[in-house]
């Protein structure tokens, strides 16, 4: 038995029921529970010294034992130990993630098998992201026939359209940006970028892969691409974080628009309409 010095007092008196009748000393000594009832049930709040709890004290019975054996009486409010605390941060990361992925696009449909296991952080971004609409209305900004098909940069919709008027118009105002729109935007969900995940049995040896883009090793940001061909020679420098199970002729279709020669960006603009997860 532990010692507990109560503190901070407080008592409910508690209300009994109405009844229409007078009780007399026999009945109220009875066993009636109709009768009993009736009563009143003080309780008592308290705290106590270094207890992160409250106490409830009263003159009920315990609860019945569940089930399981163990007693519901009492309920916790303690911090939650370092192995508690991880457990619930991996259960809200397991939440934020799925397992595949439809991307409803201008073209028609890509439906992905995600690898969240193996590369956890890339999928976790590339759920939150399109969980939140960051990559709706997205275009294909660099397409590669027989290579690959490359989104997810926020800056490649209208703005090369854009930046190609004013370099016609005013050239000198616009030199620091001409890269605007040509695979250099786009950020992680924590903002800045993210380190790569490779595992050795996710590679590029196989068309239809779904792997990040990046400026360099550890460079992840929001782009992606989804490849043609087998490119064994990306192995360790792009994580592969899923694979397409079904709509490969959309992909297809993608990877066969015709595209301007010096910046791989289509003539007719393929956009992402919006990606589900699930």
């Amino acid at each position: 038995e532990e010692t507990i010095r109560f503190l901070q007092l407080a008592l409910y008196q508690g209300r009994s029921a109405k009844t229409t009748a007078a009780l007399t000393i026999e009945m109220q000594v009875s066993d009636n529970p109709g009768l009993q009832q009736s009563n009143a049930d003080p309780t008592l709040f308290c705290t106590a010294m270094k207890k992160n709890r409250f106490y409830m004290l009263t003159q009920r019975e315990p609860e019945e034992v569940s089930k399981s054996g163990e007693s519901e009486r009492d309920v916790f409010n303690e911090k939650p130990s370092k192995e508690e605390q991880m457990a619930a941060t991996q259960a809200s990361t397991e939440r934020r993630v799925g397992d595949t992925a439809s991307i409803h696009t201008t073209m028609g449909d890509v439906h992905i098998r995600l690898f969240p296991k193996e590369c956890p952080k890339t999928v976790e971004n590339f759920c939150v992201h399109s969980r939140n609409g960051y990559y709706d209305g997205q275009l294909f900004h660099r397409i590669i026939k027989g290579f690959m098909i490359q989104t997810g940069d926020p800056l490649g919709s209208s703005v090369a359209a854009l930046l190609y008027l004013l370099l016609c118009t005013a050239p000198m105002v616009v030199t620091s940006y001409v890269c605007v729109g040509n695979g250099t935007g786009g950020e992680s969900i924590w903002g800045g970028e993210f380190e790569d995940e490779f595992d050795r049995n996710l590679r590029h040896d196989r068309p239809y892969t779904l792997s990040m883009a990046n400026a360099g090793p550890d460079t992840n940001g929001s782009q992606f691409f989804i490849t043609v061909c087998p490119t064994p020679w990306l192995d360790n420098k792009h994580t592969v974080f899923g694979r397409v199970t079904k709509g490969m002729e959309v992909v297809h279709s993608i990877s066969q628009a015709k595209t301007n020669p010096r910046n791989d960006k289509p003539f007719e603009d393929v956009k992402i309409v919006s990606i589900i997860i699930k």
